[in-house]
This record gives C-alpha cells, structure tokens and sequence, in this order.
C-alpha cells in the first residue's frame, strides 16, 4: 500500500478528540478499604462503578511498589471488600465484574437509576444485605433468589409489577420491603420465608394477601400493608404468634380483622370503611396498647366495651359518633383518646381540643369512691391546661392540684411567660409533652430538666438560642421553635439523635451544617421556611433520612423556585446533582 493510501487513513481529528474519562476513586478510599473492608462511594454522581473497584481484592495495590518493610501499611495484610456503598449515585446499570467482589456481605444500590440487575449478582453467596430501593426496576434476575444468606431485602420503590416463585428460596430471609411498587398479588412461595421478622408492602395494587401468609406466624412482627386495595384480611393471619405491629391503612376494608394474635401491640386501620365495631372483636385485641380507627364511618362505639388492660391510645378522628359510652372510662390505662372530627353532644369543644387535638380518657373516669361509676364525669388529670390566659406567672394551685397525679400533658401557651415556671420540675417524672408557645421566653434552660420530654412546642418566643444541657433530653423526638430570633441551626439540637421533627421556620437563620444534619439518623421533618438562608448547601441532599424539607422564602437563588415547588425529593435530588464530584 502507498504511503499517500496510508496517509488517506490517518485520522486527521485524532489529537483533538477527547475520550471519556473513566471514573476514578481517590487512592486514599481505595487503601483505607484494603484495611476497613468498607468503601462508600456514595453521593459522587458516578455513572458506573470503577473498575479498580471490582478488582479491589485481585489488583496489586501501588503501595505494594515500596519495598521498606519498615513502612506501616502492611499491603499484603489486606482485607476483602465486605461492604460496598454506591447510593445516591446516576448509575444506570451494574457490571458482571460484580461477581469479582465474592466477599460482599452488604451491598447498597438505592437511589441509583438501575433499570436493570446482572445475573452475576447471583455469585455473592456471601451477601447479607442488599438495598435496591428508589431505582427503576421492572424485573429481578432469578440468580438472586440463589443467595441463601441474604437476610435484608430492600426493594422499594422501584416498578415491580410481579415476582417469581423463586422468592421463596430465600429461607433466611429476616426483612423484606416490597413497599411503593405495583404489586396486584404475591407468590404463594411468600409462605416459605418462615424466618420473616419485618414485611412492608404498603402502596402497592394487592386487593388480597395469600393464605399461605399465615405460615409466618412464628417470627413475624411487623406488616405493613397500607395503601393498597385490600377489601378483608384472612384469618389466617391469626396465626400469627409473633405479630406485634400491623399497619392497614387506607384500605377498603369494611370492618376490623378478625385477629387473636395474642402479641398484637399495635393496629392501625385508619381511612378505611370501617362503620361497625363488634364487642367479640374487640376483645381478641388483649395486649393492644395503640389502636388508630380514624377516618372511617363508625356511628357507634359497643355498650359495653371490653376491658382492654393494655391500651393506652384510642383514635377515633373523624368518624360519626355522636355518644361516649360510660363503659370507656373503665378501661384502666387509656392515657390518650382522639376524638376530634365528630358529631359529638354533651362534651364542651374545648375539652376536646386540650393540647391541640389530645384529650383524656380521665375526663370520663370516676374517682375510687363515687357511688355511680358508670355515669360519673370527672375532671382530667392527665392533661394539665392553663392556657390563653394572658397571665405572667402559673398558679400555685394549679400545680398543687396537679401533685401526684401522673400529668403527662402540659400546656401554658398563649400567656405572658419570660421564665420558666419554677415548680415545673415538680412533675419532670411523667411530663412528656410540653407547650410554651406564644410566651415571652428569653431562655428554656430548665426545662432541659424534664428528661422523660418527647416533644416540645416553644413557638412564637423570644429564643435566640437554645442551651446545650438539652442533649440530656435523649427522648426528645419533636421540637418547634418557629417565630423565634434563631440565627443559625441550634447546635445542641446536632446532637440530640432521636429528633424525627425540627420546626425552625420564621426565624433568622443563615446557616445549616448538613454534615452534622446526616447524623440525625431519625430525622424525617425538617422546616427552614422563612430564615435568611443565602445558599443551601448541595450535600444537604445527602440527608436521606428526610421526608419533609421545607425552604420556602429564603433569599437563595437556587435551587430555583420551580425546583423548590416540586418539594421534598425534587430538592434532594437537585441538591445531590450540584455535589463536587
């Protein structure tokens, strides 16, 4: 061949062309991963997986090219990779070379745009844990039911529309989350998980649950089958010895399950079509505690209710009862009774609105000498209310009255307050929920004090900052502080791990540290509506734990407002996009 042939070859673009470069994992995460057995690679917008990842274990590290023995990182001590974490990433698919890390144990793909698995995800005979949610998943390769060990199955939120038979072959199956997908049915192999401990299948199609269901009742201890079609529920799932929390909501249910699990704690079957209540059901429910019936057509409640020795908390939001029987003031540890939304005649409004919608079931109860306990109304003493009264300064005969008596609700809003009412500490042993809203607070030192607190409303004050000793409140799960004169994200609240609610909208806060924001694991709700936030930070939609971000009104420019009115998971999504790769 000529050379002037050869020459009419030669690619004359070739020097400026530019490949796609192949992402790349620092060398510092790579070598702390030889030592740890654990690499996190999530949050970095990769859009496929590494190849010097799946050969972690095979490749010679570069280290390995000092030959100082004198050097401290002892190469060839290396550890398999056992743990793997690539959520919140833009990977599309998952390459077979995934069979060369044969040590997994944990494996996390969620929140990925995986339309696809390899079958060779079936060869990780070691894997405990694989987490599949918010992908875009249509099928799964049977391969993975080979697995033998998995133990955690996290699939929710993908687009199943059906599953194979081969479920079933997963036998040490302990969790398995088929929640927000497109199931109409279940395969009967569903019965043989038998090590089943946690199932949800909320927001799915399923009008029916298999009978088979009722071969799971010896681990089984919570099901969650809300928001689906489900118009009655098998008896089988009396069976179930173990089953301590069933979650029905939203369903078409037109009465209460037949249900003698002699575990059961907790059973909520609210909006559903429930008009009748029968007595015999009602006292299958022997170890209840929480029983949520709202939102339903219940006219009546039975004469006589059973004695239900266990429950402490009724709701009965939004039905059509128009009376109380006398019979619920015998039910001996009912602390929490919801009744708002409904017809009722002879119970004053306010009294059912103490505490926002919280009322008492001691409203009802006799005291131990009257002569017709039956009929009698008492005063509550669970709830203790002085609110709306403009005053500076709560009663001493208010908290006289109160001595003894258990109160676990207090509520001194809408007063003139500056300090904290000093025998408030008085009750600090029962008081769990507490209101000093719309006060004239400056500091809330003492109430760091009450350690059995749960949630705490202080709204519409004069906080600029709130005191480190309430890291002590290790119960805490709810705190409002809107209306306040907050700069910035209180600290100590950084530190109060079981928060699930932080309300701090309608302040003046320009900063928020989404670090320290992830380790509030239990956070769900989140509200800086209204603040003086300039910029908020994109590594803020690492905080996946959140279901609610509210950011309305601040001065940022982005994420713009067409992103922002999208809500919560838009947010996350856009802020996880603008990460630093």
């Amino acid at each position: 061949m000529s050379r002037l042939k050869q020459a009419d070859k030669v690619d004359s673009l070739a020097g400026f062309r530019t490949t796609k470069p192949e992402p790349t994992v620092p060398l510092g995460l790579l070598k702390a991963a030889r030592k740890s057995g654990q690499l996190n690679l999530s949050g970095r917008r990769l859009t496929e997986v590494p190849q010097n990842v799946y050969r972690l274990n095979m490749d010679t590290p570069e280290e390995a090219q000092d030959v100082s023995f004198g050097g401290s990182d002892r190469w060839w001590e290396q550890t398999d990779l056992t743990k793997l974490l690539l959520s919140s990433n833009l990977l599309t698919q998952l390459s077979d070379d995934v069979r060369l890390l044969s040590g997994l144990t944990t494996l996390d793909l969620h929140d990925n745009q995986l339309s696809s698995l390899p079958s060779t995800l079936g060869e990780l005979k070691g894997l405990q844990q694989l987490r599949l949610s918010h992908n875009q998943l249509s099928s799964l390769p049977r391969e993975l039911f080979t697995l033998k060990n998995l133990c955690s199955l996290s699939l929710q939120q993908n687009l199943l529309e059906d599953l194979p038979e081969e479920l079933g072959q997963l036998e040490n199956l302990t969790e398995l989350d088929l929640s927000n997908n497109r199931l109409k049915e279940l395969p009967s192999s569903l019965s043989c998980l038998t090590n089943l401990q946690k199932v949800s299948l909320h927001h799915n199609k399923l009008t029916s649950l298999p009978e088979g269901v009722s071969h799971l009742r010896s681990k089984i201890k919570v099901l969650d089958c809300s928001s689906n079609q489900l118009f009655d529920i098998p008896a089988s799932l009396s069976g179930m010895l173990s089953l301590e929390q069933l979650y029905l909501r939203h369903n078409k249910l037109s009465r209460l399950p037949q249900l003698h699990a002699p575990a059961l704690k907790e059973l909520y079957v609210g909006n559903n079509l429930i008009e009748l209540l029968d007595t015999e059901q009602l006292a299958s429910f022997t170890s209840i505690s929480h029983l949520e019936l709202r939102d339903n057509k219940i006219r009546t409640l039975p004469e006589q209710i059973p004695v239900l020795p266990e429950l402490t908390r009724l709701d009965l939001t939004n039905n059509d009862i128009s009376t109380l029987p006398a019979s619920l003031s015998l039910l001996p540890n009912m602390k929490v009774l919801l009744l708002e939304g409904n017809p009722l005649r002879g119970i004053r409004r306010d009294l059912l609105t103490v505490s926002g919608t919280r009322t008492c079931v001691e409203l009802f109860r006799p005291p131990d000498n009257c002569p017709n306990p039956g009929g009698c109304v008492c005063v509550c003493v669970c709830v203790c209310v002085f609110s709306d009264k403009h005053a500076d300064s709560i009663p001493d005969e208010l908290f006289d009255a109160a001595s003894d008596q258990g109160i676990t609700t207090i509520n001194f809003s809408k007063n003139q307050l500056k300090a904290t009412p000093p025998r408030l500490m008085e009750l600090q042993a029962s008081v769990s929920d507490l209101n000093l809203g719309f006060n004239k607070l400056t500091d809330c030192s003492d109430i760091c004090k009450l350690l059995q607190l749960t949630h705490i409303d202080l709204r519409n004050n004069q906080l600029s900052d709130l005191p480190s000793e309430m890291k002590n409140l290790t119960k805490l799960r709810s705190i409002i502080l809107s209306y306040n004169r907050l700069k910035s994200f209180p600290e100590v609240l950084y530190e109060v791990l079981s928060l699930e609610t932080v309300l701090l909208g309608n302040n003046q806060v320009c900063v928020v540290d989404p670090g320290r924001l992830m380790k509030l694991a239990c956070l769900t709700t989140l509200d800086l509506s209204n603040n003086d936030l300039l910029n908020i930070p994109p590594e803020l939609g690492l905080c996946t734990s959140l279901r609610c971000l509210s950011l309305e009104g601040n001065p940022f420019r982005t994420p713009r407002a067409a992103i922002v009115s999208k809500g919560t998971d838009a947010v996350l999504e856009y802020l996880r996009s603008r990460i630093p790769a």
